[in-house]
């Protein structure tokens, strides 16, 4: 089941540099968020924060609130590596294993979970390649190596790969960067599909991508080099892009700056 976000006073650190200050923002089950801005206001940063993922690099830590549901991800009782079940996560560039089958690669997350039965593993394979409009196109060789589609198809693979532990939350840094426009195209027509399942958040530089895509956009940006990100604006799309608050946000979108 989708599940509602809601960030409170955060601060996210690198060692002693503040990286992003003081966002705060709610994000709403089934619906699909964009994070725009310039390079290195810390839009993939903060994304990070919301699986716990930012944790992992070396003097990574945060300041405030990240709650799932009412409940706090960072409060010291949660696994994280539980939450990062519960909330996946799609790269800029495709990342299959490039030593295992494209039925491996989306099975790879169910093992480490503990699923061993192999009944249970194809029919849950086949329900996320079809999830992520792939099936037809690879299920006649799911023991090929997955590194040996295309860059769209191995995109789409590792979004099988995300959902098939069944998140509630889907993030998404930047994952059509890399790819051809009709690539492109069949990701963006892939999250207007899975909306409805799923609570997805995507950081693109594209602004036509985000305004096709999202229902909801948040603008970062930094007061200075060398100074922290922060959350600037953040409304519904149409507004966003047609009205928005802030001149800084105008400025953006129209091209003036970024």
């Amino acid at each position: 089941m989708a599940q509602r976000i809601d960030v409170k006073d955060l601060n996210v650190y690198y060692g002693s540099f503040k990286a992003v200050e003081d966002v705060s923002m709610s994000i709403e089950p089934r619906t699909v968020t964009a994070f725009i801005g310039p390079s290195g206001c810390g839009k993939s940063t903060f994304l990070r924060t919301l699986n716990r993922m930012h944790e992992v690099i070396a003097g990574g830590r945060v300041e405030g609130t990240v709650a799932l549901n009412g409940r706090d991800l960072y409060s010291k009782d949660i696994d994280p590596v539980a939450v990062r079940r519960t909330v996946g996560m799609v790269f800029q560039r495709p990342n299959p294993f490039p030593t295992m089958s494209i039925f491996d690669n989306v099975a790879a997350g169910l093992r480490l979970n503990g699923v061993k039965t192999k009944a249970v593993l194809a029919e849950a394979v086949e329900r996320s390649l079809k999830g992520a409009n792939l099936w037809n196109e690879v299920k006649d060789r799911l023991d090929k190596p997955g590194a040996g589609l295309s860059g769209g198809q191995q995109q789409r693979l590792c979004i099988a790969r995300a959902i098939a532990v069944e998140p509630q939350v889907l993030l998404m840094d930047e994952p059509c960067s890399a790819l051809d426009p009709i690539s492109t195209l069949a990701i963006e027509d892939l999250i207007d599909e899975i909306k409805q399942q799923y609570t997805i958040v995507i950081v693109t530089h594209n602004m036509q991508q985000a305004a096709r895509v999202s229902d909801r956009t948040a603008f970062f940006n930094l007061a200075a080099t060398g100074k922290p990100g922060r959350l600037i604006e953040m409304g519904d799309t149409a507004k966003i892009f047609s009205n928005p608050t802030e001149k800084a946000t105008e400025d953006y979108i129209s091209g003036r700056f970024g």
